[in-house]
Parts: structure tokens; C-alpha cells; sequence
């Protein structure tokens, strides 16, 4: 049977518009941190249990985790990751809600042409605590592509663009020792961790002299002491290195710890190194669903911009696609510019505007999904020329 068009898909789509912006209001209102997100599954599970998809919650052992799957036949299936985690603070200010709208809209035009008669398996991957969590990382270890042939998911953005990449991301707390002395009468009794915390942002100044374009690395003081009158026996800071680069990552993580060892030498302080979260890997987008995508956002109004920067964001999405071809394109929630994980991109998280191009964008995946489980050149022209590293 042939796949419907994007249109078609859209408007079943629609048929269900104000039942899929009440789930995303509902889980705007109700923002949940990483690991935390009892309600956003609950909401997320049952809306799939009654549309009709065998759900899984608990899946592979993480509370907040579910696997949802329609569809049936031997051939590996296709799976669109959902993202429900919000941020300290700000709640839903990198729009995970409408990742989550997005992921249900496209299931159910998948639905719809599974059961018409299109041959395939379709799985909804609920994924918990992409900021900083690592959840897809960590359902990866435990399996949860094994039977999945492609992947992907939407994100919302300023503006609407395909998958660019993304950066790999490492992330240490880094923890000075030294000994604390009053700094006016027995200086030279001390030993002063937060000159080791300085002397640590120092080399990393002057190492991005000569770090190229992909990469970046951003850190703050943690803990800088007490009074100023005290020489700090101990003093934290954290930093994220990142690059979209594999062996670039590993160069800066490398020279990272140098300067690490170069402060504690400077200062006789020690340090403590321990990794923040864990490693995502960078993005590789697949041209081929890239195209697609683009296609499909064209047709229904939504105009990409196509350029050939590389995102400088992280994502633990970036580990699925080292393992199966994947992307993780964007869909435009404002008409300017605006920050992620801001006030701003929470506001727009629960507009009008980022509510239709989200509906638009699960159109697309919904195709896209289709098209990989019932069209075997298809599935040919995604895989070409695509390793597992």
C-alpha cells in the first residue's frame, strides 16, 4: 500500500488538534525534571494506550521510561524518540513538551496507515532526562535500539532547519584542595585552592586560542570560598567541553586535564575530577530523511532554512545516531531569534505558533516513519553509506 502523503497525514493529524495542545499545555504546566517525570508518562501512556498502541512503562528499568509500539512484521522497526524533562526554574524553556505533542500527533497518523494496510512496526521510544541525564544513553546500554533499524525525533527552535549536527558534550566538577589559613596574619601558612580554580580558567582561556570553530568549552566557580579574609582550603568549579568532532572531544578532554594537573602544580593544590552526567556523542544527521523532512516542512508552509553551520547544542539523541541512521531536525516556535532554556522559549513553548509547527513536524516524521517500514529501497537509500561506530 502506498504511503499517504504529507497532507493526508497532517490533516488526521488535525482531526485531534485540541486534544493533542491540551497535552502539551497540560505538560507545560506541569514541568518535571530529569528522572522525575511521573506525570509526563502517565499523561504520555495513557494517551497511547487509548489510540490504540501496546505500552510498556517502566521500560528496560527506568520508572520514567516507556516503549509504545503498533504495527507488526519482521523487519526492524522505526522508532520516534519522545522528550518530557523540563529545567530547574524556568520548566519547559527548551520545549520538551512539544517534543512530547509532537511524538503523539505523529503516532497517531501512524496509526492510521498502519492500520490501512501498510506492512511495518512503528515504536514510540519515551525517553527520560535528556538535560543532563543521559536517559537515551542509558537505555542504549540496556538495548533499547536492538530491533529498531532508523530513529528520530523533532525539537522545537527559533526557526525551522533539518538536523545540522551537534556537539559531543563531556562534563566535569572539578574540586580543588588546599589549606586554609587566615589571610592577613599566616598567608604563608595556606595553600590556596581557589588560585587553583583561576589559574584552571586561565589555561582554558588560552587554549581557545587555539581550539577550532567546533568546538567550545564553558565553565563557572561552584564554590570560590568563604571570606575574603580566609585563603580557601577548598574551591569547585564545572565545566562543559564540547566539540562536533569525535577525536576532536578527545583532544580537548585530554589538554583539559593537563591544565587541570598544571594549576595543582602552580598552587600545590589537589585535585578531584569527577565526570558531571555522562558523555553524549555528537549528532550524525542522515541526509537522506534530512531531504524528506525539508520536503515535507516546505509543502505544509513551514519554510526551512537550510545552512551548512553545525549546531554547537548537545543531545543524548546524538548516541542514538552512532548506533542506527537518525535525525533531529527543528521546528520554529518564534518568528525571531530567541535563547534556548530561557524564560523566552518556555513562553514559546506554549504558543499558538509552536503548537501548529509542531503539528507540522510530526506530518513529517509520521512519513518519514511510514515510508522507512513499508518501502524497502527506502530503507536501502537511508542505510547506504551508514557504519555503527
Amino acid at each position: 500500500m502506498e504511503v499517504p502523503n504529507i497532507t493526508s497525514l497532517y490533516q488526521t493529524i488535525i482531526e485531534s488538534k485540541a486534544e493533542l495542545a491540551a497535552l502539551a499545555e497540560d505538560l507545560w504546566r506541569h514541568p518535571e525534571l530529569a528522572w522525575h517525570e511521573e506525570y509526563a508518562v502517565k499523561r504520555l501512556s495513557d494517551f497511547l494506550r487509548v489510540h490504540g498502541f501496546r505500552v510498556e512503562t517502566g521500560y528496560l528499568g527506568f520508572p520514567t521510561s516507556f516503549r509504545a509500539e503498533c504495527g507488526s512484521g519482521s523487519e526492524a522497526a522505526f522508532a520516534i524518540a519522545a522528550e518530557y524533562d523540563a529545567l530547574p526554574e524556568i520548566g519547559h524553556g527548551c520545549g520538551h513538551n512539544l517534543i512530547a505533542m509532537a511524538a503523539m500527533a505523529a503516532a497517531l497518523a501512524v496509526k492510521r496507515g498502519l492500520d490501512g494496510g501498510i506492512s511495518g512496526r512503528v515504536v514510540i521510544l519515551g525517553t527520560p532526562a535528556e538535560e543532563s541525564g543521559g536517559g537515551k544513553v542509558k537505555m542504549l546500554q540496556k538495548g533499547c535500539l536492538d530491533d529498531i533499524g532508523a530513529a528520530m525525533m523533532v525539537h522545537p527552535s527559533w526557526r525551522t532547519v533539518p538536523d545540522k549536527g551537534s556537539t559531543a558534550i563531556r562534563r566535569y566538577d572539578v574540586d580543588f584542595t588546599g589549606v586554609e589559613a587566615h589571610a592577613a596574619t599566616t598567608p604563608e601558612e595556606g595553600v590556596n585552592a581557589l588560585d587553583a580554580v583561576m589559574l584552571l580558567f586561565a589555561g582554558v582561556n588560552a587554549f581557545r586560542q587555539q581550539m577550532p570553530d567546533n568546538c567550545r568549552i564553558h565553565g563557572i566557580v561552584s564554590n570560590g570560598g568563604s571570606m575574603p579574609n580566609i585563603i580557601p582550603g577548598s574551591a569547585r568549579c564545572r565545566f562543559y567541553l564540547r566539540s562536533s568532532d569525535e577525536a576532536w572531544i578527545e583532544r580537548l578532554d585530554r589538554r583539559f586535564l593537563d591544565i587541570v594537573a598544571g594549576a595543582e602544580l602552580m598552587t600545590g593544590a589537589k585535585a578531584k575530577i569527577t565526570p558531571f552526567s555522562v558523555p553524549y556523542r555528537s549528532r550524525r544527521p542522515n541526509a537522506v530523511l534530512n531531504a524528506v523532512y525539508v520536503d515535507g516542512m516546505n509543502t505544509l508552509k513551514s519554510p526551512v532554512v537550510v545552512n551548512s553551520s553545525v549546531g554547537h547544542g548537545s543531545s543524548d539523541f546524538g548516541n542514538f545516531s552512532h548506533l542506527v541512521p537518525g535525525i533531529h531536525p527543528y521546528f520554529a516556535i518564534s518568528d525571531h531569534l530567541i535563547a534556548g532554556h530561557s524564560p523566552a522559549f518556555a513562553e514559546a513553548a506554549h504558543s499558538e505558533l509552536g503548537r501548529e509547527n509542531a503539528l507540522k513536524a510530526a506530518a513529517a516524521m509520521a512519513e518519514i516513519a511510514l515510508r522507512y517500514v513499508s518501502d524497502a529501497d527506502f530503507r536501502r537509500q537511508v542505510h547506504a553509506g551508514f557504519e555503527v561506530d
